[in-house]
């Protein structure tokens, strides 16, 4: 599938290049300044990732955040999923590779959809702009939600 897909890319890609060359390098330049600017913090989230599972066996995983750990571990990872700021391109590879460390799935759909949704890191910047009750409505609403996609990738998963 992923080979079809670089296809499909380079194809469009050449395609756009034979129709205008001009905007077509420029995308690219801008696509790479982007890529340079994501980097970084890519590269540090998965070197902090790739320490913890080198220090944390599958079993402490599995302990913590693993199908075994109940709506406990589920809990635990909403809570870490509200209090991380962590952009998406870099969760969901950190997300598989938990997964392949021996989470749960339950517990590692709490982590991804409170961090996505939920956002404490970043409140006094919403609160400035919405005010500090549709600030905690959001962010309540939207933690209590975590739990519900956990339950229903339970449901669908296991």
């Amino acid at each position: 599938m992923n080979i079809a897909l670089y296809l499909v890319t380079a194809f469009l890609l050449g395609l756009s290049w034979f129709k205008d060359r001009g905007k077509t390098g420029k995308a690219l330049k801008k696509a790479w300044r982007a890529f340079e600017n994501i980097l970084p913090e890519f590269l540090v989230v998965i070197l902090v990732v790739g320490i913890l599972l080198a220090l944390a066996d599958p079993e402490m995983i599995s302990a913590i955040i693993g199908s075994g750990s109940g709506w406990m571990g589920v809990v635990l990872s909403a809570i870490v999923g509200a209090i991380t700021l962590i952009p998406g391109f870099v969760a969901f590879p950190m997300a598989s590779l938990l997964l392949q460390g021996g989470a749960g799935v339950m517990q590692i759909g709490a982590f991804v959809s409170s961090l996505m949704m939920v956002g404490v890191v970043t409140m006094p910047v919403e609160m400035k702009y919405f005010g500090k009750r549709l600030t905690f409505y959001r962010n309540g609403i939207a933690f209590l939600f975590s739990f519900i996609v956990a339950y229903a990738i339970g449901l669908v998963v296991q």
